[in-house]
This record gives C-alpha cells, sequence and structure tokens, in this order.
C-alpha cells in the first residue's frame, strides 16, 4: 500500500504547488498565470480524480499526499461554500449585465433586469440599435439614466457629475456617475474591460484587458467621494493578478456577503465570475446570481449598506 501510487501522489503535491503558489507562475509566456487564476476553483475537482485512482490503486501514499491540496483548496476557497448573506439591512441594491450586443430579445432582458428590484441598474454591451430598446424597457421603472458609448446606468435616484472614463481604448466603454440616494452620495462607476482570448500561438491575450484595468484602477483611486461602487464585466476573476489595480482597493460583494462561487459566465454552463459588484466605504450585505436572459452572461446583484 505505502510503495504504489507514487506518481498519483506527485500529482497530488504538483496540484497543490498550483493551488498555492498561483500567483507566482509566470504571465511572461502567454499570461498563464493569468489563465490559470481565472479558473482556480476548478483545480479542486483534480483531488476526487486523483482520489478515484489512489483507491484503485490502493496507494496509502497517494491517500496521504491528497491532504495537501484538499487543504490548500478549503483555504482558498472554503469560504465560499457556506451561506454569508443576509435578508436584510441593505439600503441600496445593485444589479449589472453584460446584455451581449448580439442579444435577440432586449426588451425581455431590460424586463429581467428590471425585476430584481434594484435601485442601480448597470449594462454593457448595448449597441445603438438595441439602446432605444433598453431605454423604452427600463423608464417606467427607473427614472433617472445615462448612456455612455456601449455602457449605460439606470437608476431610481438622481444622477450628478456623470461623464466617460477613458480607459485607453478609444472608444468609451467606462462611465463614472454620482448617485443622490437618501443616504448620501454613491459614487458608480460601469466598466467594461476589454475581452480576453485563450490562443493556441499566443496564449492567454489579455495584454489589452490589463492596460484598462490599471485606468479604471487610477481613475477609482482618484475618486473623492468616500463611498463607491463599480459594476460591469471585467473579463477577469478576483484571483486574477492582473486585475490588482482594482481588487486592492475595493471588496467583492460575492466574496463578502454571497452564497457559493456565484460564477456568471458563460449563462449556459456558468464557470468563472467575471461580472463583478465591488465596492469601498460601505459593507456588502447579499449578492447573487440573477435568473439568465437571452445574452451569454448571468445578471448579478447586490445589497449594500451605506
Amino acid at each position: 500500500m505505502w510503495r504504489r501510487g507514487w506518481l498519483l501522489a506527485l500529482f497530488a503535491v504538483v496540484l497543490t504547488g498550483l493551488m498555492f503558489l498561483h500567483a507566482q507562475v509566470p504571465n511572461a509566456v502567454g499570461n498563464l498565470g493569468s489563465l490559470l487564476e481565472t479558473f482556480l476553483p476548478w483545480l479542486g475537482l483534480g483531488v476526487p480524480v486523483l482520489l478515484l485512482f489512489a483507491l484503485l490503486r490502493r496507494s496509502a501514499t497517494a491517500l496521504v499526499a491528497l491532504v495537501l491540496p484538499t487543504l490548500v483548496w478549503a483555504n482558498l476557497f472554503g469560504g465560499l461554500l457556506g451561506t454569508k448573506s443576509s435578508a436584510t439591512g441593505g439600503d441600496l441594491t445593485v444589479a449589472t449585465h453584460n446584455v451581449n450586443a448580439q442579444n435577440p430579445d432586449p426588451e425581455g432582458t431590460a424586463r429581467e433586469v428590471a425585476a430584481s428590484g434594484a435601485d442601480v441598474v448597470a449594462l454593457e454591451e448595448v449597441t445603438g440599435d438595441a439602446a432605444p430598446t433598453y431605454e423604452r424597457a427600463l423608464a417606467s421603472t427607473y427614472k433617472y439614466h445615462s448612456l455612455q458609448g456601449t455602457v449605460g446606468v439606470w437608476s431610481k435616484y438622481p444622477l450628478a457629475d456623470t461623464r466617460p472614463v477613458d480607459i485607453r481604448l478609444g472608444w468609451t466603454r467606462a462611465l463614472r456617475t454620482t448617485v443622490e440616494t437618501p443616504n448620501g452620495q454613491v459614487a458608480v462607476y460601469v466598466a467594461h474591460l476589454p475581452s480576453v482570448r485563450v490562443k493556441f500561438n499566443a496564449g492567454f491575450t489579455a495584454g489589452q484587458r490589463d492596460h484598462s484595468a490599471e485606468q479604471l484602477g487610477q481613475a477609482i483611486a482618484d475618486e473623492k467621494i468616500r463611498k463607491v461602487v463599480l459594476l460591469g464585466d471585467l473579463n477577469g476573476t478576483m484571483n486574477d493578478r492582473a486585475l490588482a489595480p482594482i481588487t486592492a482597493q475595493m471588496r467583492s460583494t460575492q466574496g463578502a456577503a454571497g452564497d457559493g462561487f456565484g460564477f456568471s459566465w458563460p449563462a449556459a454552463f456558468p464557470m468563472a465570475r467575471i461580472d463583478q459588484i465591488m465596492v469601498r466605504g460601505m459593507e456588502p450585505v447579499s449578492s447573487w446570481t440573477l435568473p439568465s436572459t437571452a445574452s451569454d452572461h448571468l445578471p448579478i446583484a447586490a445589497s449594500v449598506r451605506l
């Protein structure tokens, strides 16, 4: 039992190293570090697979080695398995949704998002052709709105000082506005960072996304209002080091007050949470994923205490 399964034990050690030292995996070649961090929780599936082979081999060595990746995964993601949301206590509910430029049913998508009861809604990938449909469908619920380029914000409360945020793309995919809530001003940022691709000859192509994340992070760092909410499709997870200019100064509502991982993409089989709601200067109360729409992303929502 102790002499068999040394190769399985080696795989368990490698799996442990990838999870524990993921920040040390270099991005110099194909952004492999960011690619690994995007799907980092899924490495946990290696544990039951190796466990099955260890039992088939009747290897005590492999079984003992599997304790290592199990403990590391539990340390990294075990906190996401419990229930952290609260049913009461929120002063402001927000939602965000990448509606997909090829959405065949923008009106139905708008109705689904409005049904969430959110006070503030952010939409990304709003095309010029579909914009009037979204504006018309949301007008009865949200009195105030602003559309800047392909991103927009709809609010039950007045908006002020709304302007595009330059994230160095050549066209507008981010905005900043002040929401005048009954509990004071909240600076709301809506952003859609550039897409990333996995290419055979180039690896994880995310350079433009990374540069835009730096610009957005700087804009949020310069924000004068203490309470800040970021809504949008960041095309990256909270584990991705490339989003550190943003994640280092904000809290994820899902990590602080969500149930489970809250994966949002792709809608047919969610594998990663690349749509984010992050806050600064306020307390997340609950965070959840909304029902699917005609988009390839799931909408997400959160309630915060101001």
